[in-house]
């Protein structure tokens, strides 16, 4: 028995219109509440968990999602990429982007955090800030990078994100 399935084609917001309300909407810096339980409890993981996932959106719309390393600062998120990176270009379109951390404990502890995203190429090297030297110390010899200064000679482009909301 053959199935023949109807597929509408609707037409959604152009670019232009898309664009438009990105820039409509509010993207103030926020700070993270960490005077509650909660609070605290988002505080430690954004220190101590490994990998996040970004979502940068494509020109086209089509959301972009990559495993990351990185650094909360107590403000900010400091990721580092290779120069030549899909992000990168993404960032340049919108800056709107999504860090999501997730313990993998059948998500029940996700934490989400929107923000704006842009490439700061004068921020300093993996290897001048200890504490993200210290985190990932491991992790770069594991992948044969030695030391933070190697790994940073390669992942030298550093994204800031400034969180907008933190949905836990």
């Amino acid at each position: 028995m053959q199935h023949r399935f109807a597929i509408e084609r609707t037409t959604g917001p152009s670019i232009e219109e898309r664009k438009s309300a990105m820039s409509s909407a509010p993207t103030e810096p926020v700070r993270l509440d960490t005077s509650t339980d909660r609070g605290k409890h988002v505080e430690g993981r954004l220190r101590d968990d490994i990998i996040a996932w970004l979502t940068t959106v494509r020109p086209s719309g089509q959301p972009d999602s990559v495993p990351i390393w990185f650094w909360w600062d107590g403000d900010s998120i400091v990721i580092y990429s290779r120069p030549d990176k899909t992000k990168l270009h993404n960032l340049e379109q919108n800056p709107r982007v999504t860090l999501t951390i997730d313990d993998t404990k059948g998500g029940g502890d996700v934490i989400r955090v929107e923000g704006t995203a842009r490439h700061v190429p004068d921020y300093p090297g993996p290897n001048e800030i200890p504490p993200f030297a210290a985190k990932y110390a491991d992790g770069i010899q594991r992948i044969g990078y030695g030391d933070a200064k190697k790994f940073g000679d390669i992942y030298s482009a550093a994204i800031v994100v400034t969180p907008t909301k933190y949905r836990v």
